[in-house]
């Protein structure tokens, strides 16, 4: 059996990286020029394709092979909601339910969230709910610039809006991502463990009964923005 045996990101690494407030201080004064690429406009307007304009929109950003996307589907039947992965090959592998059984609520695009979450806040749109669940957590410590927290796309991640929620089985980036959106939002965010008693995805799943410890933050960034 290979199943539960999943382990923690090893990482020299402790706690919030040295450099993280620097580089969220930088990429909040800069703006975030790179050249958007055809195929993620593509899959974009393939995104909002069958949504009617009023429905609240729900990101699951990084949705992997999908099955969150499914149960945020079924839970919110009255959101439209778009399950976002750069990987084609995660996307395509097979779902727990036949194609004609999964939410009409439901969207699935293949593209990078560099250019899908900056293509959103160009286009003036607001999230409902927004999930970041278990994103690669690049632990090197030279890897900083590689988590969102730290990347230069995190000021449009926060003029989205709405329910942000991240998951993590590494404490640090989970702390990481609280301390970047402090510096942002000038308030504390708290984080702290979660029990996920229904895994939402299969990496919760494996996390979950290979015995690790799941973190969480969840911030209403609507509110903190009414609070300025």
């Amino acid at each position: 059996m290979t199943y539960a045996n999943s382990r923690i990101p090893a990482s020299a690494q402790q706690g919030v990286h040295e450099h993280l407030a620097a580089r969220v201080r930088t990429h909040l004064a800069q703006p975030f020029k790179k050249p958007l690429a055809g195929y993620n406009l593509a899959a974009y307007e393939q995104a909002l394709a069958g949504w009617d304009g009023r429905a609240p929109l729900v990101l699951d950003a990084g949705c992997g092979v999908g099955h969150g996307s499914i149960e945020l589907a079924r839970t919110f039947p009255d959101h439209w909601v778009i399950g976002v992965d750069q990987s084609e090959d995660r996307l395509q592998r097979q779902k727990p339910y036949p194609a004609a059984l999964l939410p009409k609520n439901l969207v699935f695009v293949r593209a990078d969230l560099v250019d899908f979450w900056r293509l959103l806040a160009a286009d003036g749109l607001r999230l409902a709910r927004h999930y970041i669940l278990y994103p690669n957590p690049w632990p090197k410590i030279g890897h900083l610039g590689r988590r969102w927290p730290a990347h230069p796309v995190f000021p449009f991640i926060l003029r989205l809006g709405g329910t942000l929620e991240c998951r993590s089985n590494w404490s640090v980036y989970v702390a990481e991502f609280a301390a970047a959106l402090e510096i942002a939002l000038g308030r504390a965010v708290p984080w702290g463990e979660y029990e996920a008693a229904s895994p939402l995805t299969p990496f919760e799943r494996k996390y979950r009964d290979s015995g690790q410890k799941l973190y969480r933050l969840c911030v209403d960034l609507d509110a903190a923005e009414a609070g300025k």
